[in-house]
């Protein structure tokens, strides 16, 4: 099919490629973005209010087709925060420390229950809650602390994140952009992390275990008197940014961690105490800790029980099987219930004023975390066809261009007609794309790649998106980068950050390779 090329196509391609540029520069992408927004637009329709408007439209299409996503990661930050309020976010874990009796099985249960919160939850409280309770014990057991940091990495910020399986936000803005059901990006994310997760670790484990120790209470002391850091600073000097760890020792956690443009895994809203949580006491003691245990059992149940729901839902016909939207709805509404009963709970009294608040620090986390991702996300879709005709201001029943999907059209009898070639291309473009930090803006820059290359090359696009996917979130969402979230790993782990990003690549980018080549092979 011959494809005419317009000014506005090239000018497309050229923000793409200035994106990129930037991308590899470590530099923030969104003023590239919304100046190739308002350029593409401006040229497309040689008007300079039409370009002009286009960069709020742009925004306002984005932030109206993710704001789910928003409200998602507000209730569940709101909730977090009124569970740490009364300490039932420690007693969750606490059950754990007691098979850890050596570096093996520290190893595995720092991985299994890293995983299993930041499924959940995300990695933002999986660092503090592991660094506050596990991190000694593990120490203690022998477990060197490079392992301990290499396993809290690959299982949070790598393997959980990068699937997103629970809130599935990563794989609502790669299907998004792709025009593909998130569902099916889910799933396949879902396989792709674990062989990218289960590879890295194992490598991780034979790479580390030589340097296991026989359990010793100096092992502790010894990495407790550990006063600097790789940032140059105390990690046991306490600040407002000073997380417990046990024994008596502070881990910092950085802030350039807490202020990073990541996506929820280096927040601080987490890992300091909220406002509300920061003035409100329980005056019983004995309560206190009563409400804290039950809550530590119930939404550990609550979230189980809802698995379970989707697996019967998934594999039978006793039970709706609930889709996409309708499960990130349930993880919605069960947080925001929790977030009632901790709250009244926490101060009766106050409950109403104490539960505002705490949904007030998840939507300024939720727009913290992620409203960079808005105007991103609004220069890719005015590429896309579903979405260029409202930011370009067009008739409701008109057709906007396709601008990404007719530059691929063109080139690609240029382009390998190859799945591998274009797996492992779209692979290559996603680690790029983490480079600056972020694992989740340059979601929509791969998942519109793989809208528009998978038909070309006859793979299912929803494959591709979620290639791009492991690569932007393994890179990005902190295994690889060291500038990423991958500092407070560091900084609880009390090792130098960038040595655990080196010590993550050929572990992380092995999993990567064999996930992508399976991947072309079974789906």
């Amino acid at each position: 099919m011959d494809v005419s090329l317009t000014a506005a196509h090239w000018v497309y391609l050229g923000g793409i490629i200035v994106i990129l540029a930037t991308m590899l520069m470590r530099k923030n992408i969104v003023v590239p973005a919304v100046i190739g927004t308002f350029l593409t637009a401006f040229v497309f329709s040689d008007s300079l209010v039409t370009g002009l408007a286009s960069i709020f439209n742009a925004s306002l299409v984005a932030a109206r087709e993710l704001f789910n996503i928003f409200l998602i990661i507000s209730l569940v930050t709101a909730m977090l925060g009124a569970l740490r309020q009364m300490g039932a976010d420690r007693l969750m874990v606490a059950p754990f420390r007691r098979v850890m009796r050596g570096g093996t099985s520290s190893f595995i249960v720092l991985a299994v229950v890293t995983y299993t919160i930041s499924l959940f939850f995300w990695p933002t409280p999986a660092v503090p809650l592991i660094g506050a309770v596990l991190i000694p014990v593990a120490i203690r057991a022998g477990l060197p602390p490079m392992a301990v940091g290499m396993a809290i990495a690959i299982c949070g910020q790598g393997m959980a994140l990068s699937s997103d399986y629970i809130i599935k936000v990563a794989p609502g803005l790669s299907a998004k952009s792709a025009g593909v059901d998130p569902d099916v990006v889910a799933d396949r994310a879902l396989v792709m992390s674990l062989i990218v997760g289960i590879t890295a670790l194992l490598i991780a484990y034979f790479t580390q275990r030589r340097h296991m120790r026989r359990p010793a209470p100096e092992l502790l002391s010894d990495w407790e008197s550990r006063a600097e850091s790789d940032f140059g600073k105390p990690v046991d000097a306490p600040d407002s940014g000073a997380t417990p760890t046990g024994g008596g020792a502070i881990a910092r956690v950085p802030a350039e961690a807490a202020t990073s443009a990541a996506p929820p895994t280096s927040t601080a809203v987490l890992a300091e105490p909220v406002t509300a949580s920061a003035r409100q006491v329980i005056d019983d003691p004995f309560k206190s800790i009563r409400a804290a245990k039950t809550f530590a059992v119930l939404v550990p149940t609550a979230y189980l029980a809802f698995i379970v729901y989707l697996m019967v839902g998934k594999f039978t016909d006793l039970v709706p099987d609930l889709k996409g939207g309708d499960a990130a709805a349930m993880v919605g509404g069960i947080a925001a219930l929790i977030l009632f009963a901790a709250a009244a709970t926490n101060d009766k009294k106050g409950f109403l004023e104490t539960t505002s608040e705490h949904l007030i620090d998840g939507l300024v986390f939720a727009f913290k975390a992620m409203g960079i991702v808005i105007p991103i996300a609004g220069f890719f879709f005015i590429g896309n066809g579903d979405f260029s005709a409202a930011i370009l201001g067009l008739p409701a029943d008109a057709t906007g261009p396709t601008l990404l999907f007719d530059l691929v059209n063109a080139a690609q009898s240029h382009l390998p007609q190859n799945a591998f070639v274009t797996s492992f291309g779209i692979l290559a473009i996603g680690m790029i794309a983490g480079l600056e930090g972020s694992g989740f803006t340059g979601l929509p820059l791969t998942g519109s790649l793989a809208g528009a290359l998978g038909p070309a090359v006859g793979m299912d696009p929803a494959t591709l998106a979620a290639i791009g996917q492991m690569g932007n979130i393994w890179s990005g969402g902190g295994t690889l980068v060291a500038w990423s979230s991958l500092i407070a790993v560091a900084g609880f782990a009390r090792v130098p950050v960038l040595e655990l990003a080196r010590k993550c690549f050929v572990p992380v980018v092995s999993g990567l390779v064999l996930s992508t080549a399976v991947s072309v092979l079974i789906f």
